[in-house]
């Protein structure tokens, strides 16, 4: 298997670029921050963006733990990966990557600098130190129930000179806010997601009104259950399926939280 290397400091840009460099140099899998991605999936690996601390992440990013190991040896030999391009932020760094996996030496090492203007670098840098966003190389669904919490959404381009991509799913990436970002903590407390779900059930034809609601957080997100009244004369199961992706979807939107489950009970039917 060849290895190659995308090198350059944090926050310059390279998680962005990295599918496109990736193409470019003929590498069918990246390892970026914990995560073996192949074809725009995730093949192994979690991101070390969900640790709680800034050296936990790094120490997570350098596949320091037997199991990380583990399964990224299994998943290139499973996937047959033929070139493998690490991401890092110094030459130490992805060369240590490349020897806690076994994948052998770097035959070549890219720098940001290569592909990416001063002025580019500066604008993920502003990205990173002034909004804590990260940048992901995959598509959202792919991490999100990893990052329940999380604020995260799709990246669209926002560089004219890089609207040149591809245009397939393993271009796609997605930004979150990790919890170790300077900006600091935030929580949701369980009224703010019951409010919103009440708001966006009470929205639906023929609800009249939420009588109950519990929540149950999970890792992977929340399940919601709803006992609700509707109006007399309506079909039962189209409400409930309207109420259920109304409250999925703007839960969803204005939290970040995985709505994994919206169970609807209806106690009673109003004329």
């Amino acid at each position: 298997m060849k290895v190659i290397a995308f090198v350059g400091p944090s926050g310059t840009g390279k998680s962005y670029r990295s599918v496109m460099v990736s193409q470019q140099y003929g590498a069918d899998a990246i390892i970026d921050d914990g995560l073996l991605i192949s074809h725009g999936k995730v093949i192994a690996g979690t991101s070390a963006k969900r640790e709680p601390t800034k050296i936990a992440s790094v120490k997570h990013a350098l596949f320091m733990r037997s199991y990380q190991v583990d399964e990224a040896r299994r998943a290139l030999k499973r996937y047959n990966i033929q070139c493998l391009m690490i991401l890092g932020t110094s030459d130490g760094m992805v060369n240590k990557i490349a020897q806690n996996i076994g994948a052998g030496d770097i035959e070549q090492i890219i720098r940001i600098e290569d592909v990416a203007s001063s002025e580019e670098m500066n604008m993920a840098r502003r990205m990173r130190t002034v909004e804590g966003k990260h940048v992901i190389p995959v598509p959202t669904f792919e991490i999100k129930k990893e990052f329940s919490g999380f604020f995260i959404h799709p990246l669209r381009r926002f560089q004219k000179n890089l609207d040149k991509e591809v245009d397939t799913a393993e271009a796609d990436k997605s930004i979150v806010r990790p919890t170790f970002s300077y900006m600091g903590d935030y929580t949701l407390s369980d009224n703010v997601i019951n409010e919103i779900a009440i708001h966006e059930a009470n929205k639906i034809e023929f609800m009249e009104k939420v009588v109950h609601i519990n929540l149950r957080k999970t890792g992977h997100g929340v399940h919601i259950d709803m006992t609700v009244i509707l109006k007399y004369g309506c079909e039962i199961f189209d409400v409930c399926r309207k109420i259920q992706l109304a409250v999925i979807d703007n839960v969803e939107k204005y939290t970040s939280v995985n709505a994994r489950r919206v169970n609807i009970l209806v106690k009673n039917l109003i004329k």
